[in-house]
């Protein structure tokens, strides 16, 4: 199926996911969602050796990761609005390029400063991987049938992460964390290319707005209360995930349940992922199917990683791999379902704003948090060995456990 042939869209009622139009639009999108999860979080498995070949502190060593973040939230409105323009494929294209150059950078810099620059960079340029996706669901798939596709969509982001966990950590036997970062610049450039020449055009007859028509479109959903309802409790439950996920996981691990290696945990936390992503998505559609909304599930998976997440926040350790397995179940799943849900209630043409409005507060907060962390945890005396204090983990994670409580308190006037 070549890129400037469209083919015209699958009914937007019906069922069938057609195995060409998955394997020209769902798998080009699924390879750059996996990259994107890798990028965002290789630094939790590198984060003890760029401290020890840098010299960071917790505060620099959180700017350095979160730069991803910065950017990425800063590309998130923008995106929006081109996505719905010029359609998901050419815009993923051209940013999975600056991925690329962002990567290269960030494997041949010597300082801090180059290396947060290629960090932004890299933020950037994969800031279109789950929106583009999301918005060519939207275009080519039944809308029953979303938050189906975008749950396995977010399961390929889950192996990203999975393949900087146990396998990353084997690679470093043979290279260094120079040597990922150029071999994922060699796979952000394949990625491009297969996208370009696989994935077709908007479908026949879709409607493109004027730019004038756009930029309202923006103002439309920041003013409509169900937008902030949802994206308030998806800002700081979702975000301070990632800012965990990406890099404190590790550092708790070693200093509040006194793990040497943390790579096991790290798998285990991106399969949990996997888990979440893959199964929730047709288990929802299912239920709503049923009569169960996606809602009630979605209020549901809050209340239990909101609950993982107050264990982790006051730094219990019995049953410790429990604890982050069913939190990245929970929180895995509660991504799956925020998008879809966003998307059914806005008409299709805002499916690029709506989502990357979303994203945008998800990624800032996730921005927020992680540097937030690492300098509250500064505000206390490094340990003998490096190790971080207890009291500090206690403080940085027992605000953003405060935080999210009160988003979820404002999710619940919202009845359907």
């Amino acid at each position: 199926m070549g890129a400037n042939n469209p083919v015209p869209v699958i009914g937007r009622t019906g069922e069938a996911l057609p195995i060409k139009l998955l394997a020209a639009v769902w798998v080009p999108f699924a390879c750059g969602y996996f990259l994107s999860y890798a990028f965002r979080t290789i630094n939790a498995i590198i984060s003890q050796d760029l401290v020890r070949d840098l010299g960071l502190a917790p505060g620099q060593l959180g700017l350095l990761t979160a730069a991803y973040f910065f950017t990425f939230a800063l590309a998130q409105i923008p995106l929006g609005v081109l996505l719905d323009r010029f359609g998901p494929r050419r815009i993923e294209t051209v940013l999975l390029l600056i991925a690329a150059a962002g990567a290269g950078i960030f494997s041949a810099a010597q300082g801090i400063e180059l290396l947060v620059l290629a960090r932004a960079l890299i933020g950037v340029g994969v800031s279109a991987c789950l929106m583009a996706a999301i918005k060519a669901f939207v275009q080519w798939f039944p809308l029953s049938r979303l938050a189906t596709a975008n749950g396995w969509l977010l399961a390929c982001g889950g192996l990203g992460a999975f393949s900087t966990s146990l396998p990353a950590e084997a690679a470093l036997h043979y290279t260094d964390w120079r040597g990922l970062f150029a071999g994922i610049a060699v796979l952000s450039l394949l990625a491009a290319g297969f996208i370009f020449f696989v994935v077709p055009d908007r479908p026949l007859g879709e409607a493109r707005e004027g730019w004038r028509e756009l930029l309202a479109g923006v103002g439309t959903v920041f003013g409509t209360g169900l937008f902030w309802r949802m994206s308030l409790v998806a800002m700081v439950v979702q975000g301070t995930f990632l800012s965990v996920q990406t890099l404190w996981i590790s550092p708790w691990l070693r200093d509040v349940a006194g793990y040497e290696s943390t790579g096991g945990m790290l798998a285990a936390v991106a399969v949990a992922m996997i888990v979440g992503f893959g199964v929730s998505g047709s288990l929802s559609d299912r239920l709503a199917r049923g009569g169960i909304d996606h809602l009630k599930v979605l209020k549901a998976t809050y209340i239990v990683s909101i609950g993982m997440f107050a264990l982790i926040a006051a730094g219990v350790t019995v049953a410790a791999p429990l604890i982050w397995v069913v939190y990245g179940v929970s929180s895995a799943t509660s991504v799956t379902l925020s998008y879809p849900i966003l998307s059914m209630r806005f008409p299709a043409g805002l499916a690029g704003r709506v989502n990357t409005a979303n994203n945008m507060l998800v990624f800032v907060w996730a921005f927020v948090s992680q540097w937030g962390i690492g300098a509250v945890i500064g505000l206390w005396p490094a340990q003998e060995g490096g190790h971080y204090a207890l009291a500090g983990y206690h403080a940085a994670l027992g605000l953003c456990l405060l935080l999210q409580i009160g988003a979820f308190i404002v999710l619940l006037a919202q009845r359907k």
